[in-house]
């Protein structure tokens, strides 16, 4: 993304602003935006809302919106010139299922870190959902996290992003608890807890090709995830316990707290997870339009009740957001997860 503040005056600017990602085409405007309560508020051709703030260093907050108030992207602008704590690339894990005889493959987005030669500990990170699963558009989008990334790459760790099927450019049907039409994803425990089964099948194989990997420090090993990542990571350290050394939940569950049947599907999900013995981090904001902290606290009842252990902290929603975004807001977790990583993986 880029942008240029152009003709500032007194109560706004115009701006020319271009986007562009794997998912979507290059997009570019010049509009006027305007001055509301300190920042810059742009409204743009599709729909979203652009708003700006100003650092007191130069750098610039930058958010985008939907219409119903939706945060869809946050970042920072900068001229800066930042050296990258990692080398980012893309590549294809081999899975075991194929379609019209053709081998089906899996997209993983891989940070690695360039302070250290490898092999590197290296955390699994998995990805959420898509909001209500009512747009096709969006499972096509590659999902990682530049902030996750580089947390944990200044710190020598090697990060992965594997997309699973039908999401990001990864091979095969996105099928993780649809409506019978596919217009939206389903609140119904029958449809719904299938998905996490499709889920793990997806982490086994990637899993797989990360253990043979001579980069891969498998004795060094985390899983972590957001939204429907989290709640993954937590049920898949319940089927490979030995596999990891921690696991770190950002805003988990599977369906959100508004689904009727909300509670007969993410307590089910993270009761899988007790059967991983050593600790676990649990990470929810505040104001989460998906998973109130009421319900994210009983979740975690649930699965201490069921013999898991672990951490619950709940923390502010990021300014101007909602909680479902903590992890894009360093500031927010970065001392948790710090000192949960010197209890379960003490550097060597």
């Amino acid at each position: 993304m880029k942008l240029a503040v152009e003709k500032l005056s007194p109560t706004g600017a115009a701006l020319a602003y271009a986007a562009a990602s794997s998912g979507q085409p290059v997009f570019t405007e010049r509009t006027d935006a305007r001055f509301v309560d300190g920042e810059l508020v742009a409204q743009l051709k599709t729909g979203t809302k652009l708003v700006l703030r100003l650092r007191a260093d130069g750098d610039m907050e930058m958010s985008l919106w939907r219409p119903n108030a939706q945060l869809l992207s946050a970042g920072v602008l900068t001229q800066k010139a930042q050296a990258r704590p990692y080398r980012r690339s893309t590549e294809r894990v081999p899975t075991p299922w194929a379609e019209d005889g053709k081998a089906q493959t899996l997209e993983m987005v891989v940070y690695r870190p360039v302070s250290t030669p490898g092999p590197w500990p290296t955390l699994v990170f998995n990805h959420g959902s898509t909001g209500e699963g009512n747009q096709p558009a969006w499972f096509k989008f590659t999902s990682a996290s530049p902030e996750v990334g580089r947390y944990f790459a200044e710190r020598g760790w090697q990060v992965v992003f594997p997309q699973r099927r039908g999401r990001g450019q990864s091979d095969g049907l996105y099928d993780e608890g649809f409506e019978a039409d596919r217009s939206r994803y389903s609140c119904l425990p029958e449809r719904s807890l299938p998905g996490v089964d499709r889920a793990i099948a997806d982490l086994d194989a990637t899993m797989a090709y990360l253990r043979q990997r001579p980069d891969v420090d498998t004795t060094r090993l985390l899983i972590g995830g957001v939204s429907r990542g989290g709640i993954l990571s937590v049920a898949y350290a319940g089927s490979q316990p030995q596999m990891f050394a921690g696991v770190i939940n950002f805003m988990g569950g599977w369906v959100g707290d508004l689904c009727p049947a909300a509670d007969q599907i993410n307590p089910v999900a993270f009761r899988r997870g007790a059967a991983f013995r050593k600790p676990t981090l649990w990470l929810y904001g505040d104001k989460d339009p998906y998973y109130s902290l009421q319900h994210s606290r009983q979740n975690f009842a649930a699965f201490e009740a069921a013999g898991g252990t672990g951490q619950f902290i709940a923390l502010p929603a990021p300014a101007g957001g909602n909680g479902h975004f903590i992890h894009t807001e360093r500031t927010l977790w970065e001392s948790a997860v710090t000192d949960y990583l010197q209890r379960v993986v003490p550097p060597r």
